[in-house]
């Protein structure tokens, strides 16, 4: 069958930001509260507590996301919620008004398209709140509201707020405060598509499913992607999946997920033994345990295989999110790992996402701790932000990054070395994992063209006819074009 993904996205180098989290406006008369008991920006961040970021801010803070190279951003939800991440939506065609509301939402749009930044929202369409105008009128009204059948309702009374009695309602992970919708009522099924429908018409550029795979109703992310297909047919549609996703990346539901199966064997093989095993085992994307290069090479090549190239070409990669630890926490602050694990990101096939902060050293360990504010520009890390701008910039010029085939040249002990090819551009991409320096003489007579420049990093390179000798140091990579 003939997969349809949008181009946009082949090229893009995506920027996550939590949006209570990322910037204050620094101008008070925008915000509705300006005097809210905000926590310390700075403090460790709670479960709770609201730090105040806003919209606002964000708009002041497009031009340092532009520098970056950033040409599509990813926020989680945004919609109206008693919760500072915004997963427990009680409007879904209000932003929150403590974000800066519509109307922020709409200048941050019209700002971001005018720098060509793509901006895809996070669609919450599993489950609800309890503040849901639809599930707050059940509460209120019980077996005589309207909206019965619009979740799953299994006895009486409702118990939404104490757990010593049986909820009596359906709720996501058994959190009573996440009711779940009943997919297989054709309105609510209606209700989600005009959602969708929505805010494709207001400006955005496309979603991000959150937990897409608890929707079994026979046919609903089919209709989703012809609906929002015939509104904007490049736009993007990328579903939270963890694991194995080859059932809805068919072609005719989602463009990509979340690419979780590079993250586990990327920092695997980067990090080794530094990982701190507390931050990652209540994960299922197995960075641990190590994984020398003949491994990695293996765990690639059969993600590669997993799903057809215009897939590939459209998965969402990255090396930490909002529910995860931040990957300098994971290895124990080597920055080592955070340029080897950077330097894979941003030469693989499919659009990476870099998680804010993370580009500035930002640590944090499993949730709250992976939530915390934007630090100050006096505690970043200037050589991991260098490391990003660099790789970025090397994206963005050479096509072959984003389209080019893969193909593994050498994977022994620690030394992992690829090539990214397009037509005549040719980059050989090495990667040293080891604390001590790697050497090879590699055959290249299957490459067309021999890349003759260091692009980036630092290595030791010369050509003996079609025989390359590669030296690197150790816990280092470099791109070769």
């Amino acid at each position: 069958m003939d997969i349809q993904t949008p181009d946009w996205v082949k090229h893009a180098v995506f920027y996550q930001i939590f949006p209570d989290r990322f910037a204050r406006s620094k101008q008070p008369h925008k915000r509705l509260l300006p005097n809210a008991p905000w926590e310390d920006w700075q403090a460790m961040p709670t479960l709770q507590g609201y730090k105040g970021g806003d919209l606002w801010g964000i708009i002041e803070q497009l031009n340092y996301i532009q520098n970056l190279g950033i040409n599509a951003i990813y926020f989680t939800p945004i919609f109206q919620s008693a919760s500072n991440h915004r997963y427990h939506t009680h409007d879904y065609y209000q932003v929150d008004p403590l974000l800066g509301g519509n109307e922020a939402f709409k200048e941050l749009l019209d700002a971001a398209h005018q720098r060509n930044i793509k901006v895809v929202l996070d669609g919450v369409f599993n489950h609800a709140s309890r503040g849901l105008f639809f599930f707050h009128d059940i509460l209120e009204n019980g077996p005589h509201s309207p909206w019965l059948d619009w979740f799953k309702i299994t006895g009486w009374p409702l118990a939404p707020y104490t757990g010593e009695l049986p909820a009596n309602y359906e709720s996501w992970g058994g959190n009573r405060a996440l009711p779940v919708f009943n997919h297989d009522n054709p309105e609510v099924r209606e209700y989600i598509m005009e959602i969708a429908e929505y805010w494709l018409k207001f400006g955005i550029d496309g979603w991000r499913l959150d937990v897409p795979f608890e929707i079994k109703t026979t046919g609903f992310w089919q209709e989703f992607r012809h609906r929002i297909k015939a509104i904007n047919p490049q736009a993007y549609i990328v579903g939270e999946v963890w694991g194995d996703s080859r059932q809805w990346l068919d072609g005719t539901q989602f463009d990509g997920v979340m690419n979780y199966l590079f993250a586990g064997p990327t920092i695997a093989f980067t990090a080794g033994h530094r990982v701190v095993l507390e931050q990652v085992q209540t994960r299922d994307y197995k960075p641990y345990p190590p994984l020398f290069a003949p491994e990695y090479a293996v765990k690639i090549q059969e993600l590669l295989q997993l799903y057809p190239w215009p897939i590939q070409l459209t998965q969402l990669n990255l090396l930490a999110s909002h529910d995860t630890a931040r990957l300098i926490t994971i290895a124990e602050g080597d920055l080592a790992t955070v340029e080897l694990a950077t330097l894979l990101l941003l030469t693989f096939p499919g659009a990476p996402s870099i998680y804010y902060g993370d580009e500035v050293g930002l640590p944090g360990g499993l949730d709250p701790d992976s939530r915390r504010g934007f630090p100050l520009e006096a505690h970043w890390n200037q050589e991991i932000l260098n490391t990003h701008r660099q790789l970025v910039s090397v994206r963005h010029q050479y096509p072959a990054l984003r389209t080019g085939d893969y193909q593994v040249l050498f994977a022994q002990a620690e030394l992992y070395i690829f090539t990214r090819t397009l037509e005549t551009e040719v980059l050989i991409i090495a990667v040293n994992t080891g604390t001590a320096s790697a050497t090879t003489n590699l055959d290249t007579a299957t490459l067309s063209t021999q890349p003759k420049h260091l692009v980036y990093g630092s290595g030791e390179f010369e050509w003996y006819g079609e025989q390359l000798s590669l030296t690197l140091p150790p816990r280092t990579g470099c791109i070769l074009g």
